[in-house]
């Protein structure tokens, strides 16, 4: 397949859906426009550049801070000391990431995740973020920080869009993610609702709460609060004594139906998961195939869920970064397309790939 068009045209229909999904926003509308127009100027950079031996990938996800006001049960960040407080001093400047994102643009990547941690905790870099009307920057924020001062952040500049994280209904956001928290995620998206600004929500399916996640009454009441988007993150595993909540065959199945349906229902809605399905990509679009991982230090990783790295972006160009020998070593040696039992390959293949890093 060719992968180069594949994911130009799957950020074409994003764009289109979210085109449809604004029509009653003119400010929303008149950017994705002019968004559009810029992306024919991304599609051709990537296009040569593939023509030139060099694949660049459409997306990013960048961890800009290891910081965050929560403490989740079950947090992946936590668990592997990538979110906390240990790595203070050693975080990318706010400089060191204008670089990183004006490398981004002239490369022709499209999408920059912003991350963390609690990204908003970061307010330097998303403001440098800001400055790139070019690029589609999603924020993944558990929602507690958003006030009047954010609010005005993202009503100006519409190339920052938050993703609220939220867990199903009340007792299962709060059971996760502490007492009060799903109250104050209602009352953050009820001021953007309001201010008309486009905003979305990340979901971590589990064993125990996809049956809810997936319902018409948990989508209809987000829609209702403005939500426009949601994206479906497979729950990966901290310990062995969580595994059971990690999705299975089946739940994947139901994950994909449940999704074809909701797309049938709420048609003014984008629907997304990670990783997704990948019979239709070739395998992981990890390692640079579709995006690639940079945590708050500037280290270049294959994913979030699989925190090696041998190229820092510190002394480095985004370019390198791609170029990078344990990126190589993952594709020449069959990992990201290889069997796995579903979910991340590469979290699964954690010895293989600490293997590869070493040589």
């Amino acid at each position: 397949m060719n992968l180069t068009e594949y994911m130009s045209d799957a950020i074409q229909k994003i764009v289109k859906n979210a085109m449809k999904a604004s029509l009653q926003n003119p400010r929303e509308s008149m950017y994705l426009i002019k968004y559009m127009h810029s992306q024919k100027a991304a599609v051709e950079k990537r296009t040569l550049s593939e023509q030139n031996g060099k694949h660049i990938p459409p997306f990013l996800i960048a961890s800009i801070t290891s910081s965050c006001n929560l403490f989740c049960k079950g947090c992946y960040a936590r668990a592997n000391h990538s979110c906390g407080e240990h790595s203070q001093g050693t975080e990318l400047t706010d400089k060191d990431w204008k670089k990183i994102f004006t490398e981004s643009a002239e490369l022709g990547i499209s999408f920059i995740l912003l991350a963390g941690g609690e990204p908003l905790m970061r307010k330097d870099v998303i403001e440098k973020a800001a400055a790139f009307p070019e690029i589609i920057f999603p924020i993944f924020t558990n929602g507690t920080m958003i006030d009047a001062t954010w609010i005005a952040l993202f009503n100006q500049y519409r190339n920052l869009v938050p993703v609220l994280s939220i867990e199903g209904n009340e007792s299962q956001t709060d059971g996760r993610r502490g007492e009060g928290i799903y109250q104050t995620l209602v009352g953050a998206m009820n001021q953007m609702n309001q201010s008309g600004i486009l905003y979305g929500s990340s979901v971590t399916v589990t064993t125990d709460n996809i049956n809810t996640v997936t319902s018409d009454d948990f989508v209809g009441a987000l829609y209702q609060k403005g939500c426009k988007f949601i994206i479906f993150v497979e729950y990966v595993p901290v310990t062995d004594s969580t595994s059971a909540l990690a999705p299975g065959d089946r739940e994947r199945k139901i994950l994909e139906d449940r999704q074809s349906t909701l797309r049938q229902n709420f048609q003014n809605m984008i629907f997304i998961s990670f990783p997704g399905d990948e019979k239709h990509t070739g395998g992981c679009l990890a390692a640079g195939r579709g995006f690639f991982h940079i945590n708050a230090n500037g280290g270049a990783e294959p994913c979030p869920f699989s925190p090696y790295s041998d190229t820092s972006l510190k002394d480095g160009s985004v370019i390198q970064a791609l170029q990078s020998p344990l990126f190589r070593r993952l594709s020449e040696n069959g990992l990201l397309s290889g069997e796995h039992d579903g979910g991340c390959v590469l979290f699964q293949k954690e010895k293989q790939v600490q293997q590869l890093l070493c040589e």
